[in-house]
């Protein structure tokens, strides 16, 4: 799953600290998420998505499709 964390914490003008601070987080989960080291918990999607006005779906990409 690829994600858009990192483009729209820039353009939010937020450095990851800051970011860590508004979602109740360490400095490090946003750094593992943004670097695709660790998939967030449906509660902290919920989160970014809620801080950002955006669909989780617009925050991360799952390029999986189901077999037929």
């Amino acid at each position: 799953m690829e994600n858009r964390l990192r483009e729209l914490r820039e353009a939010a003008g937020w450095s990851q600290g800051e970011l860590a601070r508004l979602l109740g987080v360490s400095r490090q989960t946003v750094n593992a998420v943004e670097t695709d080291k660790y998939d967030p918990s449906l509660p902290l999607a919920l989160r970014m998505a809620k801080l950002f006005g955006a669909p989780v779906t617009t925050i991360f990409i799952d390029h999986w499709e189901p077999s037929k």
